[in-house]
This record gives C-alpha cells, sequence and structure tokens, in this order.
C-alpha cells in the first residue's frame, strides 16, 4: 500500500490514558473534521523551517495551523493536498475568516529536503505555506505521539519514495492539537469545517 492512512487516526491510550476522537459537536455542519472532545498540547520538538529558523511549538502558538506530513518528491498526494489546501485558505479569505490558517508541510524525508529544496517547492503553493524539516529523531517524537507513519520504500536506488499518513492536522492558537482531516481531501470540506472550527474560538 504506497500510502499509509494510519495517519488518519490518533494513537489511542497513551500515557496510561486515551484520547478518544470524537465527530464534531455539531455533525450536520461539519462535513469531514474530527474534532478531539479535549484539545491537547504536542510533545515538545524543535525542527527548522525553510529558512533555517527554529521550527518547534513555540511557532504554532497563536495561529491556527494546518499540519500535513509528506515530501518534495511525492508524485501526487502531497502536491495535491497542498493544492487543496492552499485553494481552500484562499476561498476562506473570500469568505471573511479571519483568522486564516497557516500550513505547513512537515517532511518526512530529511535526507533530500534541505531548507533550500523546502523553500523552493512550498513557495509554489504560495507565501503562506512554511516548509519543515530536521533531525530523524526530532520528527519522531513528533510523529510517534500523533500516530503518523512514514517509512521509506524503494530503499535500492536514490529516487526512493517514502510511504506516509495523509492526514491533515489542525492546531489551535494555544499550540494544541484540535481536529484532524482523513483522505481522501475535499476543497469544499476543509472550506466548511474549517470556517465552523475557527469560528469557535
Amino acid at each position: 500500500m504506497r500510502y499509509i492512512i494510519a495517519g488518519t487516526f490518533i494513537v489511542l491510550g497513551l500515557a496510561g490514558g486515551g484520547y478518544f476522537l470524537s465527530k464534531a459537536v455539531q455533525p450536520q455542519t461539519l462535513q469531514d473534521a474530527t474534532v478531539l472532545p479535549d484539545s491537547r498540547a504536542l510533545p515538545p520538538f524543535e525542527l527548522l523551517d525553510d529558512r533555517g529558523q527554529p521550527f518547534g511549538n513555540q511557532r504554532l502558538a497563536g495561529n491556527w495551523t494546518l499540519l500535513f506530513f509528506g515530501f518534495t518528491h511525492c508524485p501526487d498526494i502531497c502536491p495535491a493536498t497542498l493544492q487543496q489546501l492552499s485553494i481552500a485558505r484562499q476561498r476562506l479569505a473570500e469568505n471573511g475568516v479571519d483568522p486564516l490558517p497557516e500550513i505547513v508541510l512537515i517532511s518526512v524525508d530529511p535526507e533530500r529536503d534541505t531548507a533550500d529544496v523546502l523553500a523552493d517547492y512550498v513557495h509554489i503553493f504560495g507565501d503562506h505555506v512554511t516548509g519543515v524539516s530536521g533531525e530523524i529523531d526530532e520528527l519522531q517524537k513528533l510523529t510517534s505521539d500523533l500516530g503518523i507513519h512514514f517509512q521509506k520504500a524503494n530503499t535500492s536506488d536514490t529516487s526512493y519514495v517514502v510511504d506516509h499518513s495523509t492526514a491533515v492536522l489542525l492546531t489551535n492558537p494555544a499550540a494544541e492539537l484540535s481536529a484532524l482531516f482523513s483522505a481522501p481531501h475535499s476543497v469544499d470540506a476543509f472550506v466548511n469545517d474549517l470556517a465552523i472550527l475557527i469560528s469557535r474560538k
């Protein structure tokens, strides 16, 4: 299976307890989002953005942020998802939604995705998209906590791909995990659900 969709579920039973996901409080209006009953903090992590600047928990504070884990050599789902998120953000702006969410691609291919490579790639989708990567141990601190899977495939040559989860995660201005969107993704669902979730601030 080329793209593992394990990341559509947050790992249950963390630290002796469980963070159980539930469908939105207003299922008649939310189309796709799965909302945590209680938002929770992300584990401490320290990566680097596409300008070589530190990117950790503090960079998420103060903003609604859409996190997507992928890589720049991804042939299909990564560019498609980033394009959908960018279009959805533009439509939210046209609809007067404020504040608008930031979009962050966290690369699961740090061997190839240097800051320069990430900068060239994410800016194709707009100035509001940030690329992030870092040491594999730091990536795993975050992905393990969130139930995000990634694994290098076809490792016998340099044109390898990385199998990875396809969920889009939403963090709130307190830098807490608030909701997730499972694949297949839809621009209309992003626009509808993000407008509702952001309005609950």
